[in-house]
């Protein structure tokens, strides 16, 4: 019989993917082959060439660069939110499941409220209330999200209390600190990784989106919705301008929704036993 490979070809084509998108938010100003800020309006909107290899936007700036550039603070933005996000979901999720009762009660009516207003729309109320800029819309982008992965936490710490080796350290003795952070947290993480790797892709679409409304980063910093919003004005004689940032965002969405989809199949045991693998 040939062997199952561990890996699928689109799963690997995703983390390659995934693994250039980082790679660029990490060495972005170093690989960018112009400075994304320079304005040369003697050569607006130069067709694609070996200076510039997609060409320049209405204002001369070179747009491979500001792609490259924009790559940094689009996911830059993204894992800021995460963390914040897995930081406060681990808190609340675990205080929640570990203590139980009452502080699991009214912990779990916190995340109900946060939970009743779709996601986005919080985010847009917590943007006006903060104001514009990155660091308001990781901070609200990240409290318009927590109360998922609270959730999620919470269930996970539930299930493990009641596994064996759990109950045999609770027996001995063990404080819950020791039994969360030695026995039910290596649980917890797997499973949370999954979720974060997930919610790239996700995250990604709303630091975009609230840029592209103007909400979020600000003009002339580079980041993909901005570019889009940039280019909406020209969009029907230099559609071009609008599709590079877009093509950005689309694959950046598909490659981390994929590995995450691949990551949650090996890492989740319950998924894993159902479908026998």
């Amino acid at each position: 019989m040939r062997p199952v490979p561990l890996i699928s070809r689109p799963v690997a084509l995703a983390g390659l993917l995934a693994a250039g998108f980082l790679l660029l938010a990490l060495l972005g100003p170093v690989m960018a082959p112009h400075d994304p800020l320079a304005v040369d309006l003697a050569h607006r909107f130069a067709p694609a060439s070996l200076t510039h290899p997609l060409g320049t936007d209405h204002l001369g700036r070179d747009i491979l660069s500001r792609l490259v550039a924009g790559a940094r603070t689009t996911l830059g933005a993204v894992l800021a939110v995460l963390t914040l996000v897995v930081a406060l979901g681990l808190a609340v999720g675990g205080l929640a499941g570990m203590l139980g009762g009452r502080v699991d009660t009214a912990l779990m009516r916190l995340c109900d409220v946060f939970l009743t207003v779709p996601t986005f729309v919080l985010a847009l109320f917590m943007i006006g209330a903060l104001g514009t800029g990155l660091a308001n819309v990781v901070a609200a982008i990240a409290l318009s999200h927590w109360a998922w992965y609270a959730r999620i936490v919470r269930g996970l710490v539930l299930e493990l209390k009641t596994r064996d080796y759990v109950l045999a350290a609770r027996i001995a003795g063990a404080p819950r600190r020791a039994i969360f952070s030695e026995h039910i947290l290596p649980g917890v993480v797997p499973p949370l990784a999954a979720l974060a790797t997930l919610d790239i892709g996700h995250m990604a679409l709303h630091v975009a989106g609230l840029s592209f409304l103007g909400l979020g980063v600000q003009p002339p910093t580079p980041e993909w919705g901005v570019m889009i919003n940039d280019a909406r004005a020209f969009f029907w004689t230099r559609p071009l301008l609008v599709v590079w940032p877009g093509l950005a965002i689309a694959l950046a969405v598909l490659a981390f929704n994929r590995l995450g989809d691949a990551l949650r199949d090996r890492l989740d045991p319950a998924l894993t036993a159902e479908r026998g693998l």
